[in-house]
């Protein structure tokens, strides 16, 4: 089979004709039929992740069709359509007991630990393949397991509910997906902040009230002018501007960047909660008397997302509440050159919302 390989870590992904994966018992072998490219694929190319393990396949986001079954599995049958919850896990610590999956002592991610999709055929356990309801494209169907499930962990961490304000920082595929996902769960108002025009428009088609990142403020909104992003403290005081200087009560940030971090707590309203589910190694800063203590702001960290949570999701795709046809705009073939491309762009933020590989 055809895969994609980072045979090393900081040089691009090449080309390899590999074996097909045989499924071991209570395993299915999948034909991939779409997976996602995502920035974390991008960070592990460049080596900004210190467990990753070379040589991979990279690609965590998929969805195909089931192709073989090992010994002992009777919850598929060759030819379903499913999408890939991407941690392997044990299923029986106590984490996994927990519904903390994500903590698996012997816990694997697919595209990152382990062979991912950016290949023809991949292999999981069973409980990794989710049925896809017909209704959801298989494009749409990889693009949900990762930007759209952890922006739904990132809110269910940020304790949200119905009838409270939340700003999404960053409108990529996760951000356009947490815009409508706080929506569909009743956000009362989203705010969406990037300084991407394309990207503001984007979320504002689905509902938000958009914030220039960049722009300095003119009569207390947010003015059209330049994108440079030195203004990085306007989006705070446009947010403000915004909410009568209240500030939003539950704050997604899904940049990873230090300065959007301090943004996103600076932008909470009293007892508010900022939400970091950005990647960084990079330390941030705080006035934690002014900022953190004084209107006992919360700062939680976000981490992936659960196999639990993906039922609800993929309902409300089904049900058109979480729609990806603005978030999956392009779609390329199984080729190193261009997917190194699109791993080139998200590393310079000049990438799409989202791009899908189709083998």
């Amino acid at each position: 089979m055809r895969s994609l390989r980072l045979q090393t870590v900081g040089q691009p992904v090449v080309a390899l004709e590999l074996p097909t994966p045989t499924p071991s018992a209570g395993e299915v072998l999948v034909r991939v039929r779409a997976a996602g490219i995502c920035h974390s694929d991008a960070h592990y190319r460049a080596g900004r992740s210190a467990s990753l393990v070379a040589p991979v396949t990279l690609g965590h986001e998929v969805a195909g069709e089931v192709a073989a079954l090992g010994a002992g599995v009777t919850s598929h049958a060759v030819g379903d359509r499913v999408c890939l919850h991407y941690l392997v896990t044990c299923g029986r610590c106590g984490h996994c007991v927990a519904g903390r999956e994500q903590f698996c002592p012997s816990g694997t991610m697919i595209g990152h630990h382990r062979d991912g999709g950016h290949a023809e055929y991949i292999v999981v356990p069973a409980r990794n393949a989710v049925p896809l309801p017909a209704e959801i494209s298989f494009e749409h169907g990889a693009a949900l397991m990762c930007s759209s499930a952890t922006s739904l962990h990132a809110l269910y961490r940020g304790r949200f509910a119905p009838g409270e304000t939340v700003a999404v920082i960053g409108i990529g595929g996760l951000g356009i997906s947490a815009v409508q996902l706080a929506k569909a769960l009743g956000a009362l108002e989203v705010f969406a902040v990037d300084f991407d025009e394309t990207k503001l428009l984007a979320a504002a088609r689905h509902g938000a009230i958009p914030i220039h990142a960049a722009r300095p403020l003119k009569g207390g909104v947010a003015a059209v002018g330049s994108a440079d992003v030195s203004g990085a403290s306007d989006a705070v005081a446009a947010l403000r501007a915004a909410t009568g200087g209240r500030g939003v009560d539950v704050v997604l940030e899904l940049v990873g960047s230090p300065v959007t971090m301090r943004q996103a707590v600076q932008m909470c309203a009293v007892h508010g909660r900022a939400v970091i589910a950005g990647l960084s190694r990079l330390p941030m800063e705080l006035d934690t008397y002014r900022e953190l203590l004084g209107p006992e702001t919360e700062l939680i960290g976000s981490n992936d997302h659960l196999l639990a949570e993906l039922p609800l999701l993929l309902e409300l795709a089904r049900k058109k509440a979480v729609d990806l046809t603005h978030v999956v705009v392009r779609t390329v073939p199984l080729d190193a050159d261009a997917v190194n491309g699109v791993l080139d762009e998200l590393d310079t933020y000049t990438a799409p919302l989202r791009t899908v590989v189709v083998p």
